[in-house]
This record gives C-alpha cells, structure tokens and sequence, in this order.
C-alpha cells in the first residue's frame, strides 16, 4: 500500500517564511531554513517552497535561499516560483531541488509541461493549480492567486495530466488559511479524474481534516503551513492519528 504523505510548505516573501489567509494578509511566520532542518527532523516526507511573489515580481526564485534550505534536509524538496523555462529548472535542480512547481506559467504556455517533462521526466514536474469557486464553477486563478482565468480546474487538471505532469499540487483558495477543512468534494473528484497523485492543500486546521482530506478526498498527500509552523499540529502525533483511522504513513 502506498503511504500518504505529509507536506509542510515554506511561502516564502523577502526571505522569510509568510503565511496568510485566502492569500492576503500574510504575516511572518520564521526562517525557512530553520523551519525546513526542523520538518526534515520531525518525520516531514517532503518538503515545498513557494517563492510565492517572484512571479508577480517578475524575477527567478531565491536561488541562495534554496540551496541553503537543500542543504539543510534530506527529504524530497519541491521548489516553485517564477519558474517559466527549461533553464530556471535545471538551475534549480543543480541547486537541490527534487522537483519543481510550475503554475502561472504553464497556463500562458501550456507547452512549457511538454518541454519540461520531456527535458527533465514527469516525476520531476508538479502542477500547482490555485482554483476557486465562481457562480459555483471551479476556476483557475494565476500570479498567486490575484488573476481569475476561463479555465476549469477539472479539465485544467486532465490537460495537465496528459501532458506529462507528474503530480498535481491544488490550492483552494476558497479554504487557504481558513482552518476549516480541505476542499474534499473537489479533492475527490479530482483523484476519480486523474491517475496521477493529487497533493491537497488549503484549509487545514486539526488532524480530522487531514483523516479527511485522505478519506474523504481521496488525496495522495496533504499540504499545511501555518499548523505547523506555529505548533498547532506536530507532524509526530499527526501520523500516529493518521495511523488510527487505518490510514499508511511512514514513520
């Protein structure tokens, strides 16, 4: 069987880890690198860290920052943030990364998937989708969120797929930050549509919620921030209640 996994994730602005609410209102919440050497230590399966303004800002990702926290853990690491060639990943990947979260990007160029997927392998490229509900349709947002597209989360998704992402890292904004639970509904139709995993993210407020997220939403991972970074939740105690709904982790 295979084990679910947990995922702390770093947004990182002006060097610092941040943390909001339906993706404003950020407020700090430590340094990543101390916070990435203390989920490596604590039982994290992986790690994410979102460089979450260099696209709004025009620039690459905290190339130094990076490769600090890299050095620091010895856990899979997923980097996203102002990520729009073949050059910027392999940048990346030199500097300690696993893998890449690509996200604005791909939706101006949808071609970009193939290039990278076929430059780099599927594994190496997570789809990060930030979606929210309008009139009650499911629509892709991108620059972090503050740009509302046409496209449908669902068939984003299946594109997505086809084109040789290896997994898919879906954002409700609707519950980012809220602590009221992951978009299961959302979450589940999303793994019935796809074959590839479906890394949950947004909402996360206790240890129900990531049961679940797992249960309920069908979801291969679950991905928080502020839980952890201000101890709400440790991950230790989170796999073992994990454990007593008869749901797999590594420990």
């Amino acid at each position: 069987m295979l084990t679910k996994r947990i995922i702390p994730c770093l947004d990182i602005k002006n060097g610092r880890t941040v943390k909001g609410v339906n993706f404003v209102d950020l407020i700090d919440a430590g340094d990543p690198v101390e916070l990435a050497r203390k989920y490596a230590e604590t039982g994290a399966d992986e790690l994410v860290f979102l460089d979450i303004s260099a696209t709004e800002e025009r620039r690459k990702t905290l190339i130094n920052l990076v490769r600090k926290v890299a050095e620091t853990i010895n856990i899979p690491f997923t980097v996203g943030g102002g990520i729009s060639s073949v050059e910027d990943v392999s940048i990346l990947l030199q500097n300690g990364a696993d893998k890449v979260s690509i996200n604005s990007a791909a939706i101006k160029n949808p071609d970009l998937i193939n290039e990278l997927a076929k430059e780099f392998g599927s594994q190496c490229i997570v789809l990060a989708i930030d979606a929210k509900q309008i009139e009650g349709i499911w629509k892709v947002h991108l620059m972090g969120g503050k740009i509302a597209t046409e496209r449908n989360l669902f068939d984003w998704a299946i594109e997505v797929e086809q084109r040789g992402a290896g997994e898919i890292l879906f954002t409700s904004m609707d519950n980012d930050g809220t602590k009221n639970g992951f978009a299961n509904e959302a979450l589940a139709k999303l793994s019935a549509m796809v074959n590839i995993p479906i890394i949950a993210s947004g909402g996360a407020g206790n240890m129900q919620h990531f049961t679940d997220a797992f249960l309920v939403g069908k979801a291969d991972a679950a991905l928080a921030a502020s839980v952890f970074h201000f101890q709400e939740i440790e991950i230790p105690e989170l796999k073992q209640e994990l454990r007593k709904n008869n749901i797999a982790v590594r420990f």
